[in-house]
């Protein structure tokens, strides 16, 4: 199943609280796009927050993954997990 995670700040974490993990947390997000836990990540041009599409089985599956980036098991970080299902909208085209 597909999600998509939504980054969220946590209210008063600083850039120099980030930083020391930054390195880390790329080699974690390097880690589960191998394992194709993690189908792609991007930053949005919005705002300076990251989305990731997940495969993975369950919500809490999902979480768990995520869990295990640096800066979400430090706590400077969260995750709005958002599971998808496939459109099925262009049915409506060939009936």
């Amino acid at each position: 199943m597909k999600f998509i995670a939504l980054e969220q700040e946590i209210p008063g974490v600083t850039e120099e609280q980030l930083h020391p993990h930054l390195r880390a947390e790329a080699a974690r997000a390097w880690e589960l796009i191998q394992s194709g836990v993690f189908r792609e990540i991007h930053f949005r041009a919005d705002v300076s927050s990251a989305v990731i599409v997940l495969e993975c089985a369950t919500t809490e599956e999902a979480h768990a993954a995520l869990g295990t980036l640096p800066l979400v098991a430090h706590g400077l970080i969260r995750f709005d997990v958002i599971p998808l299902k496939p459109y099925t909208g262009f049915a409506r085209l060939f009936r």
